[in-house]
């Protein structure tokens, strides 16, 4: 059994508790706790999804900072696949280009391309070691080590962060 997980799990179910019941009374938040924890103990006492997670303060801020940083990119990206579709004159260039990532960990590469899955205009096609293969619909670069500053940087710094 593995504390780590089991407690992170806890954390992460008893914060999605308190946000969908939207109340702090004692009652409702000690279910919660119980409830987080009985479900953290039945389905990660054998998982070891965040053993590459680090616990620390600064991994903590890293996260909110990665939250912002990605959100600024969600909003960015979809404002120009919005005028991409609304204006059809606007040139797009799609193609599969291949980026490389510094993460070391499987969890911090998951997120990574989940986060540029998710970015409209972008989307994870195959994960190979360090190598991520993107389908990105305006190709400005077919070189690798452009690609991966235009699409990789500006998350995997906060990942490498987090997860190493």
């Amino acid at each position: 059994m593995q504390i780590k997980n089991i407690l992170v799990a806890t954390l992460i179910g008893f914060i999605f508790w308190v946000l969908l019941n939207n109340t702090l009374d004692p009652l409702i938040l000690a279910i919660g706790a119980g409830l987080a924890l009985i479900l953290a103990l039945l389905f990660c006492a054998r998982c070891n999804v965040f053993s590459e997670l680090k616990v620390t303060p600064a991994a903590f801020g890293y996260t909110f900072l990665y939250l912002g940083v990605f959100l600024v990119e969600l909003v960015k990206s979809n404002l120009d696949v919005a005028s991409r579709v609304i204006t059809p004159s606007l040139p797009i260039n799609p193609g599969i280009v291949e980026v490389k990532t510094h993460l070391k960990s499987r969890m911090g590469r998951m997120i990574l391309a989940n986060s540029i899955t998710l970015t409209p205009g972008t989307l994870t096609i195959d994960i190979h070691e360090d190598t991520l293969y993107i389908h990105w619909i305006d190709v400005q670069t077919e070189d690798k080590q452009g690609a991966t500053e235009k699409i990789v940087r500006k998350f995997e710094k906060y990942l490498e962060k987090i997860y190493g």
